[in-house]
C-alpha cells in the first residue's frame, strides 16, 4: 500500500527514464545523479488500536487532523522552553554517525532497564512477555488488545497476547518526568527490553539526537539529558543483527506468529454494529409513496 502510494506520487521509475538511460550510454557512470531518488519501498511498525477504529471514529480523527486553525492557539505542556543540542552534548569522539540505535535506560514501573530502543518510525510502543516477568507483572493485569501490527517480519501480522499501562520515568531524582504510556504486548522473543515509539516520543516531547546518542525532555527543573554509549548500542546493535540472522534461516519467529494469530479470538463487532432482532418487519418509508423504500423495525413495537 505504502509502494503504491509512493509511486502515485510521481516517484514511478518509467520507460522514458530507461530511454533516457540508453541513449545516455555509459557515459557519467562515475558520477552520483544529481536527480530526486527513485522511491521503491518503505518500511515500519505499524498497526495497533488504529486498525479497528470505526467509521465514525475514523471521521472524529479526520475532523480533529483537518480542523480550521483556531484564533487563540492553545500550547500544549512543556512547549515553553526550547530544546537545543551543542558542542557541550558532543562526545569524545563520534563514530559512525547515526549507525547504531538509541538505547535508552528509563525506569519502568520500579525497575531501571537498560535496554529500551526508542524508534520513532514506530507507531507503537512494544513490551515483551519476557520483559513482564522480569517486572514481576501480572499476566492477568493485561488488557484486550485492538488490533494486530506489521514490520516485524514481511508478510506477517503480529498479534499482541494484550496491551498494559506502565509508568516509565527519565531522568534523576533531583529532575525527572514520568509518564505511563501504552504498550503492546507481544509473545515472541525480542534482543531489547521495550521498544519506544511515536507515542512515547509524543507524551514525554522528547527530542533525539542520533549522532550523539543522546535524548532530551524538558522536566520540572530544567532539561533532562538521557545519554547513551557508542560501546553499549554497538553491542546491542551486534545481538540484535545475529538475532535477526539466526531467524532468518529458520521459521521459528513465522511459526510463533502464525500459532499465535490461530490462537486470537475473534474480533469483537465494532461499538455501533448490532445483529438485527429475530422478529423484525418491513414498514413503507412514506405511507402514501410506492417506490418501495422501506425500515425494518422490530415486530414486537407498538403500532403507533
Amino acid at each position: 500500500m505504502l509502494k503504491k502510494h509512493f509511486d502515485g506520487l510521481g516517484f514511478k521509475k518509467d520507460a522514458h527514464d530507461d530511454q533516457k538511460k540508453e541513449k545516455g550510454g555509459d557515459k557519467g557512470d562515475d558520477k552520483d545523479d544529481d536527480g530526486f531518488p527513485a522511491v521503491h519501498d518503505y518500511y515500519m511498525i505499524y498497526g495497533g488500536p488504529s486498525t479497528q477504529l470505526t467509521a465514525r471514529q475514523r471521521k472524529r480523527e479526520r475532523r480533529e487532523v483537518f480542523t480550521v486553525r483556531m484564533a487563540v492557539p492553545e500550547y500544549l505542556n512543556w512547549s515553553s522552553t526550547p530544546i537545543t543540542f551543542d558542542r557541550d552534548d558532543h562526545p569524545d569522539i563520534v563514530v559512525a554517525p547515526g549507525v547504531y540505535p538509541l538505547v535508552v535506560d528509563p525506569i519502568i514501573v520500579n525497575t531501571r532497564l537498560s535496554k529500551v530502543l526508542m524508534v520513532g518510525g514506530s507507531s507503537l510502543n512494544i513490551i515483551y512477555l519476557e520483559t513482564l516477568d522480569l517486572l514481576d507483572i501480572n499476566r492477568t493485569q493485561l488488557q484486550p488488545s485492538t488490533g494486530g501490527f506489521h514490520g516485524v517480519v514481511p508478510g506477517k501480522k503480529a498479534l499482541p497476547v494484550g496491551r498494559i499501562d506502565l509508568p516509565v520515568c527519565f531522568g534523576t531524582a533531583a529532575n525527572f518526568r514520568k509518564e505511563t504510556l501504552t504498550f503492546e504486548v507481544v509473545g515472541f522473543r525480542g534482543t531489547y527490553h521495550a521498544i519506544i515509539g511515536r507515542l512515547g516520543y509524543a507524551k514525554f516531547m522528547a527530542i533525539p539526537n542520533y549522532t550523539y546518542l543522546k535524548l532530551k525532555m524538558l522536566g520540572p527543573n530544567g532539561v533532562i539529558t538521557v545519554s547513551s554509549s557508542y560501546e553499549h548500542a554497538y553491542e546491542c546493535d551486534v545481538e540484535c543483527v545475529e538475532y535477526g540472522e539466526a531467524l532468518e534461516s529458520s521459521t521459528e519467529l513465522v511459526l510463533k506468529l502464525e500459532a499465535l494469530a490461530a490462537e486470537a479470538p475473534e474480533p469483537k463487532c465494532h461499538a455501533g454494529s448490532f445483529e438485527p432482532a429475530e422478529g423484525t418487519k418491513k414498514i413503507p418509508l412514506h405511507p402514501n409513496n410506492s417506490d418501495g423504500k422501506a425500515l425494518t423495525i422490530s415486530a414486537d413495537l407498538d403500532p403507533k
